[in-house]
């Protein structure tokens, strides 16, 4: 996640030495938590695999 190109981001940064502590440190947290996302994504099982053949799973019943 890219949070330069954010107007309030770039008013933010050019306000003090102490804001842009703070900045950093925001990029930090969000890196952080982008990294530990995609862990949890990574870590998630598989999806079954849909049936290609039988008669179950396999056809559609269209009646109403």
């Amino acid at each position: 996640m890219n949070i330069a190109n954010s107007p309030a981001v770039s008013a933010v940064a050019s306000a003090s030495p102490s804001d842009s502590v703070q900045i950093l440190l925001l990029r930090k947290a969000l890196q952080s938590q982008a990294q530990n996302a995609a862990a949890m994504l990574q870590a998630l099982p598989q999806q079954p695999q849909l049936a290609t053949e039988g008669s179950v799973g396999t056809h559609i019943n269209t009646f109403a």
